[in-house]
């Protein structure tokens, strides 16, 4: 987990200035971000996807104006909005078409209603790219021309960023890492999407939640039995906390999970040959603060250069992110400003 951001005032930042809005299913987070990717305010609400998208996009223009004020400046001083959300989408049209996590807000043109409701040009993007994206511009990824990141949580989610470009795919359904498939056999197991086979299966919260269950009975020598049996319900963080103590079950489940996912991140270099693959998302088991998170990313970078050709297991940094949960408000504010430049540059 990474610290909270260390926010400067409105008069230390450098213009111009972005919005970077950051939609979960949850919760709903913004961003007052400088040209230079520091914070200057940030806010949060909850997302109430029961109560619709319209209603959604008032209350975050509402919550952008509050951020503003509260932080000295006015929409004035923005020059653009950043808006990530989770898929399905049309990113070209701004629509959000079937987001399984906002079942309330199909076949929504998010990106107009904002812009309307703020009086100010929105660039839209998948929520895995504006990750994506923050970690490209101030996170891990910030020495790197091109990356692609995995967001390890309830799913898998993805961004793939080159040259400051988000690649979303011809159909707005590209880096949709999770759903590479790993395991073609007969009795893979089965995505949250209904397909088998996926990294998500496999390599998601959900997914390792599930084998720990499937295999905790064989396993009567394993710590985790004491805590499940108190009454605490199994998760990824329990995994975590146990195979740091040196429970070998846990410590295996982890390592396997490693195995999973230097597959699949061997078959997306192979596909896109960038300069690094960032981790980001929840489940990092300690990341690089636990002895069990580093034996993770290194198990996981030996995975894959023991399939990858030469070159690439020299050049190709494997990697944690670094920006926590922040990384989606400071990516989405990073491709509205990259979309601003290119508005310049155009003339």
């Amino acid at each position: 987990m990474s610290p909270a951001r260390e926010a400067i005032s409105f008069q230390d930042a450098t213009p111009p200035f972005f919005i970077g809005v950051d939609v979960g299913g949850t919760s709903i987070k913004f961003g007052l971000v400088d040209d230079t990717g520091r914070t200057v305010r940030t806010a949060k609400i909850t997302t109430h996807q029961e109560r619709g998208a319209d209603d959604a996009v008032s209350r975050i223009a509402a919550a952008v104006d509050k951020l503003l004020a509260e932080a000295g400046a006015t929409m004035d001083n923005v020059t653009r909005i950043g808006l990530g959300t989770p898929g399905t989408m049309d990113v070209p049209a701004g629509m959000l078409l079937d987001p399984p996590n906002l079942p309330a807000w199909n076949d929504f043109p998010i990106r107009d209603r904002l812009s309307d409701s703020c009086e100010k040009e929105v660039t839209f993007l998948n929520d895995g790219a504006a990750a994506a994206f923050g970690e490209f511009w101030i996170g891990s990824g910030r020495a790197l021309s091109s990356l692609i990141m995995l967001t390890l949580g309830t799913g898998v989610g993805g961004g793939i960023i080159l040259d400051d470009l988000s690649i979303d795919g011809e159909h707005s359904h590209g880096a949709e890492c999770g759903h590479v498939i790993i395991d073609s056999s007969p009795d893979a197991r089965v995505c949250s999407c209904g397909q088998p086979g996926h990294l998500e299966a496999y390599a998601s919260a959900t997914g390792v939640t599930k084998r720990l269950r499937e295999r905790l009975d064989g396993a009567s020598s394993s710590s985790l039995h004491a805590r499940i049996d108190a009454g605490e319900p199994p998760s990824t963080l329990m995994l975590a906390e146990e195979a740091e103590a040196g429970d070998e079950f846990s410590r295996q489940l982890i390592w396997e999970t490693a195995e999973y996912l230097s597959i699949a991140v061997t078959t997306l270099v192979h596909t896109i040959d960038p300069a690094g693959v960032i981790l980001g998302g929840a489940m990092d088991f300690g990341g690089h603060g636990a002895s069990t998170g580093r034996e993770f990313l290194a198990r996981i970078r030996k995975g894959f250069r023991r399939r990858t050709f030469p070159v690439l297991a020299e050049h190709v940094i494997v990697d944690f992110a670094s920006l926590g949960g922040d990384a989606g408000y400071i990516g989405a504010a990073g491709a509205a400003r990259a979309t601003s430049r290119q508005h310049l540059a155009a003339g």
